[in-house]
């Protein structure tokens, strides 16, 4: 038996006793080799040894979350991805940098106007069957979450404008928005303000993503949008969002997002392993609704690729109190 067997067999025999079948040893190393093709993933000896632990470890974690799911005790359910290989203080760093609420959020009045009672909200909307969203993106190594929740919004915006869907850059925020910090973290709120003082954003197609912070090379021949300012909604109220969402489009939203968040396949994120008044990862709502069994929701479009979650997409808890702080700090570009 080679040290791979030995590591497996010995993790596996510590952390899954709780299993009436314990998982097949051939099976998991059968189904690491996979992954590492599927993922292109590439470790040294020692590090594969690393790897495979984690790996290991996340299966055996989704297995008994699942195991949940299925006994309709748990509304999500969870799978293997890329970020499978990762210890929890790597999910962590993933996540970007954790602030309170009252740290980040500018003191002042939300500037949304809720529309008239005389307008009809509607009880479910998507705003990608209406043409206002883009293709899912990924931010990649690249802590940039806020630049790709802003763009979300503000192609959105101008979509409803001009009809127009045009995909705009997240470089050009992350290489020249010099109130953030690039790849170590920001907020739409100030990418909006850059935008407007800037006079505009160049298109994804001319001002591609790296993945990495670099020298602003904006083109005002190549604008996509442009911006005037941007717009909040009430603190904390998951009511006001509706509205804007409902009335206004894709909305950029900070939340909280725990470690199993990494790992969401499918159903509706409940938000009980979040931390409550606290955010770490920046999204874009683009609508709303309700399953079969009642269970409000947010259709919340992220930035870490199709191949993560339903597509790219997570349906997030809605009307749970606030959950994962999704109404905590709601914004939106104004065109």
């Amino acid at each position: 038996m080679g040290n791979k067997y030995i590591v497996l067999a010995l993790l596996v025999a510590t952390i899954a006793a709780s299993f009436a079948f314990p998982p097949d040893i051939q099976l998991l190393f059968q189904e690491w080799e996979t992954y590492k093709i599927q993922y292109n993933k590439q470790y040294t000896r020692a590090e594969d040894s690393l790897r495979l632990k984690a790996f290991v470890q996340s299966k055996i974690q989704i297995a008994q979350h699942n195991q949940l799911f299925y006994e309709g005790k748990k509304s999500y359910f969870m799978g293997v991805n890329k970020f499978s290989d990762m210890f929890l203080s790597e999910r962590i760093h993933k996540m970007g940098v954790t602030y309170k609420v009252d740290e980040i959020r500018p003191k002042g009045v939300p500037t949304f106007i809720s529309p008239n009672k005389d307008v009809e909200i509607p009880a479910a909307i998507d705003w990608r069957e209406k043409g206002a969203v883009t293709q899912v993106k990924d931010q990649k190594d690249c802590g940039s979450c806020w630049a790709f929740a802003a763009v979300g919004s503000l192609e959105g915006q101008h979509f409803r404008k001009t009809g127009k869907l045009v995909s705009l850059s997240e470089q050009n925020i992350v290489d020249c928005d010099t109130k953030d910090y690039g790849c170590g973290g920001g907020f739409p709120s100030d990418a909006y303000e850059y935008i407007a003082q800037n006079g505009g954003i160049d298109t994804e197609e001319s001002y591609p993503y790296t993945a990495k912070d670099g020298p602003c090379k904006f083109n005002n021949e190549t604008i996509g949008a442009i911006g005037i300012g941007w717009e909040e909604t009430r603190e904390n109220d998951e009511e006001d969002l509706r509205k804007a969402v409902a009335t206004v489009g894709p909305i950029s939203v900070l939340i909280y997002a725990p470690p199993a968040f990494l790992s969401y396949q499918g159903g509706v994120f409940d938000g009980s392993s979040c931390h409550y008044h606290m955010i770490n990862h920046a999204v874009v709502v683009v609508g709303y609704g309700t399953t079969e069994d009642g269970e409000d929701y947010w259709i919340v479009k992220n930035s870490w690729g199709s191949d993560w979650g339903m597509f790219g997409y997570i349906l997030m808890a809605r009307n749970k109190n606030n959950a994962c702080s999704i109404a905590s700090y709601a914004t939106y570009a104004i065109v």
